[in-house]
Order: structure tokens, then C-alpha cells, then sequence
């Protein structure tokens, strides 16, 4: 098969005025600002169609080979939210108990965290992002998938994009280690591995963002232009 019969003419890219396409820069960029990870989520329901919507979107992410490493597990079961809250925090016990180390706990001091994770049932969904070393486009079980972690993680970020963009609060939750999600999501230990916890929903009343969380690097700390 010849490049031109594999394929397809790009037909949905669409061309914007230059004053424009500034003008939806600044304006995403003033949305994401609005962006914060908050620990205080109120138990309002959400939609499902909603976390449907932005997982088609996360979906939609760039990945090696196209193989789509991912999959998603949307949680608004309370029971299983249970199960998640009592194996977060057993770990996290042991990790603000001295597992982290100390400069790990300092670096966390400003923020204020601890042990108890009680959004993770309060909040109305959790996303269990699990990364995929297998499958390839059909999820065959035998394919080798790559660029896996890379390809994981901007779907994530999409994923973040989307919830925020749909109007909702996030926060990314990473206990180590998360194999009880694994179990817990009844994924395959052999394929799936666990990458990321999502807790999404609105905030609570009275929500709070920790100050040191309001701190970014200005753009010449993160960015280097050669022109």
C-alpha cells in the first residue's frame, strides 16, 4: 500500500487570523491559571456524561505507534471508593512515618498534607489512569506498546485539561505504591500498571489552596527561545 492509499488528507485542521489565535493563547493560558489542586471536594454529583466526555477527550492524545497505552478507570462506586481510601492511607501512614525521608517532608511541609485522605471518598469520582506495556492498537495482550510512560503522561494531561475546562476541581494523588489499584480496579497485573489517581468534583465550601501552591516560575525559568 503506497503512502497516499494510507492515508487520509487532513480536512479538520482549521486556519485562524494571527490576532486570533493570540488572543485563544492568552485566554487558555488565563483559564489554566485558574487551575489548583484542592484537597476540600464537596460530595455534589457529577454527571457522568461529563468524565465520559473528558476521557474521549484524553483519548484523543498523541502516543507511540498510536498504540494508546492507557485506560482509564471512572469510580463513583462508595464502596469501592472505601477500599481506595483504606489502602491511600495505610500507605500514607508509612510514608509521613519516615518512609519519605525528611527532605521528601520538607518539601511537602508547605503544602500541609498528611495521612488522612478523606476526599477520596467525599469527592464524586475518582480516575484511575493505568499505563498499558502491551496490546497495541487492537489490545492484543501481545504487542509491545512504546513510549508508554511519555504517551501516559500527556494523556493525562489532557485528561487534567479537560475536567478543569468541563468545570470541575482536580487533584493528582500518586501513593506509593499504587499496585492495590491494580486489584481493587480489577486490571491485569501482567498489562495494566497503575499511574495516576484523579479525584475530581466541585470544591467544598470554604475550599483552600495552599499559598506555597501559588508559586510558579515565571517563563524564563521554564522556557528557552533560540530564534
Amino acid at each position: 500500500m503506497s503512502n497516499a492509499e494510507s492515508h487520509y488528507p487532513l480536512s479538520d485542521f482549521i486556519e485562524l487570523p494571527v490576532e486570533e489565535m493570540s488572543d485563544r493563547a492568552k485566554q487558555n493560558y488565563q483559564q489554566l491559571k485558574r487551575r489548583h489542586s484542592i484537597r476540600n471536594f464537596s460530595d455534589r454529583t457529577v454527571a457522568k456524561d461529563i468524565i465520559e466526555n473528558c476521557i474521549r477527550a484524553a483519548g484523543t492524545a498523541p502516543s507511540g505507534a498510536n498504540h494508546q497505552p492507557w485506560h482509564f478507570v471512572a469510580i463513583h462506586n462508595s464502596r469501592v471508593k472505601g477500599d481506595i481510601r483504606q489502602a491511600a492511607e495505610e500507605l500514607e501512614r508509612t510514608f509521613y512515618q519516615g518512609r519519605a525521608g525528611q527532605e521528601w517532608l520538607d518539601a511537602l511541609k508547605p503544602l500541609g498534607t498528611d495521612a488522612d485522605k478523606s476526599y477520596l471518598e467525599k469527592a464524586p469520582w475518582l480516575i484511575a489512569v493505568f499505563s498499558k506495556k502491551k496490546g497495541g492498537i487492537n489490545n492484543d495482550r501481545e504487542q509491545a506498546n512504546y513510549y508508554v510512560h511519555e504517551s501516559v503522561g500527556i494523556a493525562t494531561g489532557f485528561l487534567l485539561q479537560a475536567l478543569h475546562n468541563s468545570g470541575l476541581a482536580t487533584l493528582t494523588h500518586t501513593p506509593k505504591p499504587m499496585s492495590f489499584l491494580t486489584g481493587i480496579c480489577h486490571r491485569d497485573p501482567d498489562i495494566d500498571r497503575p499511574y495516576m489517581l484523579i479525584v475530581t468534583g466541585y470544591p467544598d465550601e470554604g475550599a483552600t489552596i495552599p499559598k506555597h501552591a501559588l508559586n510558579k516560575k515565571a517563563l524564563d525559568d521554564i522556557a528557552t527561545f533560540i530564534e
